[in-house]
């Protein structure tokens, strides 16, 4: 029988390697700059072309490499800081496996120029699909500019699933972001297409926070600082008003490298329990520093993912170090003991108290009782509780002369038209409703709701969601190429500053925003103002609905591929939807106004706007 098994060649083992570490273009960008940082680089610049595709270069300053240590560290687990099991262990640097630069040769056309300070001469090396084409010297400055070109371009299968350009890009400045965050002693540049989009100088943590997330981050941001039991926790945390209905301002890091942890995740949300609502999650930056063997970062190829020693204790001390930041800096909530303006102009307060009134108190049964000792908690004899009825009698009373007087009864709501029981015949949304409006007995609003009879029972309206309807319809037919422009220009244009993070998606959904009236320019950077806005929104919330937007897309890029803008529609209707109901709604013109939607029983979502309670429904309710 012939043998079958046989050792992979290596190109073909370092492109399946390459599947696990190299991922997307953002998987290269990390590991040439986790390298550059391992250098001892203190100014990195990182160039993007086509988001990644075209090519990803790395420019560094670090310690550079000899011409011998240039050409090894293209080979599979080759490394400077692995010489023994136990080293695994104790990991204080970002790149140790030694298997990132393998892997991108393995899969794209790369060019490495390196020099150390005691050489006079840096080493080129170009290598494509694992083949060293040349190795020759050449004339470089202290440091090594790397870079990558036409990434997968021997794979097409792994090139055709690549995202688009946007998406990618935002992946890229996602890692970007987060090496930048933990390095603010570093200084940073990214150029995409020959642009620069981030400009990093060596600064604070604190300075480096307000430059990736953006301006308006620095009156929101609490230190964190922390020492105990081997473990010391420092940072930022957000103020519970700077929390956010979506996720992308969460970063932890242990020994300065980023990772994921919904476990840690809860313990923050858990500080801020009875702080910020139920769906909405706060920003914090946080840093661990703890020893090494006491934290796995040999998990998972991205590194991402950690695994800790005591995980229980690490919870509970960083739950108790944000309760502590919070409460330190006067954000938990407080007893407030100032007196409402309406409580001191009463009279009791604001009129001298006449020795009459001293000498009525003393003779009273309740200022004996608080005024004897171990009483004032105390009501236990059969004296003590007739006087008690007594004095509840004469204070409580509302027939008591000089005490103001209660109703005995509450008005009724207003009664609702007699419904036919027997009418059994399908109703048009035409017909549904009576000639009555929203002030009229026959049309209620409680919460939500709007509840109405018709011929065949009762209906209950879901004011949200018709609203969602409503705009919904109305955003779609502007979206169609022959409908006329409705945006209203401003007299006075918004200026509006976005977190670098989000320039890429700001500028995916600008077309988006035009379509549906929303006339945003951009400044340059990360600079934009508001020239225009819908004529169904008000001036002051339209940058809270353009960030709402710019949430969402940070969180699901599927929105922005959409081709026909289905969801950012949707999306958009249910914003305007809480813009309208900011402002007084008259039922019957929002009645009529669904009625003459194409689809009004179903939101843009899929769920129900309205409900008919049959007679015989009701019947079985009472």
């Amino acid at each position: 029988m012939q043998d079958i098994i046989q050792l992979l060649p290596d190109h073909l083992a370092n492109q399946i390697a390459a599947g696990e570490v190299i991922q997307r273009p953002a998987s290269a960008v990390k590991e040439l700059m986790e390298n550059a940082i391992d250098a001892g680089a203190t100014e990195i610049s990182l160039i993007v072309k086509d988001a990644g595709k075209e090519l990803i270069q790395v420019i560094d300053n670090g310690k550079g490499m000899s011409p011998i240590d240039a050409r090894m560290s293209f080979e599979r687990h080759a490394t400077s800081k692995i010489r023994k099991i136990d080293d695994l262990f104790a990991i204080k640097t970002m790149g140790f496996r030694g298997e990132a630069l393998a892997s991108i040769a393995a899969v794209a056309q790369v060019e490495l120029k390196t020099r150390t300070a005691t050489d006079d001469v840096g080493t080129c090396i170009i290598i494509e699909s694992s083949e060293v084409k040349s190795q020759e010297p050449v004339a470089c400055s202290v440091g090594t500019n790397f870079s990558i070109k036409n990434l997968f371009y021997n794979v097409p299968a792994r090139r055709k699933f690549l995202k688009s350009n946007t998406t990618e890009f935002r992946q890229i400045v996602d890692e970007f972001s987060r090496i930048a965050m933990a390095y603010p002693e570093i200084s940073f540049r990214l150029f995409h297409n020959n642009t620069e989009q981030f400009h990093l100088n060596q600064g604070t943590l604190k300075s480096r926070i307000i430059d990736l997330l953006g301006p308006r981050s620095e009156k929101n941001l609490v230190p964190v600082e922390e020492d105990a039991n081997g473990i010391h926790i420092h940072g930022f945390i957000g103020k519970p008003q700077a929390a956010t209905k979506t996720r992308g301002q969460q970063f932890f890091f242990i020994n300065n490298r980023f990772i994921k942890s919904a476990y840690l995740n809860h313990a923050v949300l858990n500080a801020y329990e009875g702080l910020i609502e139920k769906d909405s999650y706060p920003l914090y930056v946080l840093f661990f520093h703890m020893d090494p063997e006491k934290v796995d970062v040999n998990v998972h190829p991205n590194k991402q993912e950690v695994k800790f020693e005591d995980e229980s204790l690490l919870y509970a001390y960083l739950q108790a170090s944000v309760k502590h930041a919070l409460a330190k800096f006067n954000i938990a909530p407080s007893l407030d003991f100032t007196l409402n303006p309406e409580i001191q102009n009463l009279d009791a307060l604001r009129i001298p108290q006449s020795q009459q009134d001293v000498q009525r108190v003393q003779t009273g049964y309740l200022h004996h009782s608080f005024s004897e000792g171990g009483r004032a908690h105390l009501i236990a004899t059969k004296q003590d509780r007739e006087e008690w009825r007594k004095q509840q009698s004469t204070f409580f009373n509302p027939n008591e002369e000089g005490l103001p007087s209660f109703p005995s009864t509450f008005p009724s709501l207003p009664s609702l038209p007699e419904t036919n029981a027997n009418q059994n015949e399908p109703e048009s949304p035409s017909s549904l409703f009576h000639e009555n409006n929203f002030n009229a007995p026959g049309l209620i609003r409680w919460n939500n709701y709007l509840i109405s009879t018709v011929k065949s029972g009762v209906l209950l309206l879901h004011q949200k969601r018709a609203l969602e309807r409503i705009s919904y319809e109305r955003l779609k037919t502007q979206m169609q190429p022959q409908s006329a422009a409705w945006s209203q220009q401003l007299l006075f244009p918004i200026p509006m500053q976005i977190a670098p993070m989000d320039q890429p998606i700001i500028e995916a959904i600008l077309p988006f925003l035009k379509k549906i009236g929303f006339d945003v320019e951009s400044m340059g950077g990360n600079d934009f103002i508001i020239q225009g806005i819908p004529s169904q929104i008000s001036q002051g919330r339209a940058p809270l609905i353009i960030e709402e937007i710019l949430a969402q897309a940070k969180m699901d890029t599927q929105i922005i591929k959409d081709p026909e803008n289905q969801r950012l529609l949707i999306l958009m209707s249910k914003q305007m939807a809480n813009a309208s109901l900011q402002q007084e709604i008259n039922g019957q013109d929002l009645i009529d106004e669904l009625f003459a939607c194409e689809m009004p029983q179903f939101a843009p979502d899929g769920k129900s706007v309205f409900k008919i309670l049959a007679a015989s429904d009701l019947e079985h309710l009472l």
